[in-house]
């Protein structure tokens, strides 16, 4: 009767392990592919923007994607994209200075708005070029 109790023993610690493969499995699929959202991003503001792209060369983690920007401005920044947002991580295409602990910004419009005057101009006109589209179909 030990013997059967002991194998029961045995078999428990093997299931948990399955189980907890499953869950790890179920978080890893929940994981968003932030390339996917940073295209995205970058499809959205494009237009008020020099340039705008998804860095290719950067190392990428399934959850963290690098955007390269250049403003209206002429100023280039690295960007780096995770659940927790946005920020400027390098003053340059393609560069990550781990020195810096700028804020996330929770949108791509808030931290393009803080950055670049350029972007809140083309923003706002394209904004103001919409209404009066919509004003007129109206009328």
């Amino acid at each position: 009767m030990n013997a059967a109790w002991g194998m029961e023993v045995d078999c428990q610690p093997e299931e948990s392990l399955v189980s907890s493969f499953d869950e790890d499995c179920v978080r890893l699929c929940d994981v968003k592919d932030m390339r996917l959202e940073a295209e995205a991003v970058v499809n959205d503001v494009l237009f008020a923007v020099v340039e705008m792209h998804v860095s290719q060369s950067l190392d990428r983690a399934l959850d963290m994607a690098y955007i390269n920007v250049e403003t209206r401005e002429g100023n280039r920044y690295c960007l780096e994209l995770t659940e927790a947002g946005l920020r400027v991580v390098g003053y340059g295409f393609n560069q990550v200075d781990e020195d810096l602990s700028n804020q996330y910004h929770e949108t791509v419009y808030s931290l393009l708005d803080t950055l670049s005057p350029g972007y809140r101009e083309a923003f706002g006109n394209a904004l103001l070029q919409r209404l009066e589209r919509l004003q007129q179909n109206g009328q």
